[in-house]
């Protein structure tokens, strides 16, 4: 091979890889795309370029091309159908390389619009035995057209591509996936911390407006608790928005946070609340005390709005390989198959953390028998 031979394989080699570089850089599908037609143009010396990705409808869910202005897109009018040319290389693998592809004998027509096309190369971009996707190009500055070199670095490209394109499709369903379950995580936890401080702030504050004409120094103690619970839902909802666990348990630890919750519903509640903890410190992940935390939270809320209690009971145990919670309340019961939506969401939501946590929930529960809430989770 002669010196000028060398030296553009060598920089078809250099302009391969800067190709393939930046197609594989980029994570969005519409980025990954608009790459990978860009580099195959330049490639090959095309004066025009399109890239088509089939939706299952007959049409193209992507069509990107290069070489027309503006105006000239706006023209051709609606994206095309998988007929003709377009539609064989969504099912035939092979690579359609013409001088002039008005030759093909599945060459239909285009719209009056349409620039003329000569030269033509394609090239199906393929995952497996999958056409993800079709690479055109049309009229090459070589006086004859697209050579079989020109199809070789395209059909490299394309190889690439797949990998990128799928990559690029597989994050975005991942970023789908996280804002839905992020979604549900503040769902989540709006209905186990910040709706139980509105419940309870609102029976307070009904109770200091019954207090204000009778006895204004109970309505002011009354008022005092309304700002307090104001103040930490307002912090829960801070809490949420960015993801941190509650704020009491990296302050105070999960004993002495749960004592502080149940000492301020019984405050607040008619139903007598009382805690009895353990002498140790509960030996969890982040994650299990937290699941903790809010299934007590959970099953107080529930026996205070549903049960009709009288007394509720908050029993913390642990030793080096478990730690457990017991709700237990003496009121109404219920059966679980019956319950209402409210009580329905908070089951699944108490079940889904004691999941997460690697623990086991147990609800149990009787018309009439009251209801105990059970958690294990392991060290």
């Amino acid at each position: 091979m002669g010196t000028v031979g060398t030296v553009n394989v060598r920089h078809e080699l250099r302009d391969v890889s800067a190709a393939v570089l930046a197609v594989t850089s980029h994570l969005s599908v519409r980025d990954v795309l608009t790459t990978i037609l860009s580099a195959a143009r330049k490639l090959v010396g095309a004066r025009y370029a399109a890239l088509g990705v089939p939706d299952e409808d007959g049409g193209f869910a992507e069509f990107l091309a290069e070489g027309l202005t503006d105006a000239e897109w706006d023209a051709i009018g609606p994206l095309p159908q998988q007929h003709g040319v377009l539609g064989l290389m969504l099912s035939d693998p092979n690579p359609v390389r013409l001088a002039d592809i008005r030759d093909h004998p599945r060459f239909g027509w285009w719209p009056k619009a349409h620039p003329t096309l000569t030269h033509f190369l394609g090239m199906p971009i393929i995952d497996g035995d999958e056409i993800v996707g079709e690479l055109f190009l049309a009229n090459s500055d070589k006086p004859d057209g697209f050579t079989a070199e020109d199809e070789e670095l395209v059909r490299l490209l394309a190889a690439h591509a797949a990998i990128a394109l799928v990559n690029a499709r597989l994050y975005e369903h991942s970023r789908t996936l996280s804002i839905v379950e992020e979604r549900n995580r503040i769902a989540r936890e709006l209905h186990d911390a910040v709706s139980q401080k509105l419940f309870s702030l609102r029976l307070t504050a009904d109770a200091a407006s019954a207090l204000l004409d009778r006895d204004p120094e109970r309505a002011r103690a009354e008022l005092a608790t309304v700002r307090r619970l104001a103040a930490e839902a307002s912090s829960e909802l801070r809490e949420i928005v960015v993801g941190h666990r509650p704020a009491d348990l990296d302050g105070d630890g999960l004993d002495r946070a749960l004592r502080k919750q149940v000492e301020l519903l019984d405050r607040v509640h008619e139903p007598a609340i009382r805690f009895a903890g353990c002498d140790c410190v509960p030996t969890l992940t982040e994650r299990g005390q937290e699941a903790v935390y809010r299934i007590a939270q959970e099953a107080m809320h529930n026996a205070l709005r549903h049960a009709d209690a009288k007394r509720i009971d908050v029993v913390l145990t642990s030793d080096d390989a478990t730690t457990v919670l017991r709700v237990t309340d003496d009121g109404v019961g219920f059966v679980p198959a019956g319950t209402g939506a409210g009580r329905r969401l908070g089951l699944a939501s108490m079940r889904e953390r004691a999941e997460e946590a690697g623990g086991t929930l147990t609800v149990t529960s009787a018309p009439g028998g009251g209801t105990t809430v059970r958690l294990e989770v392991p060290a």
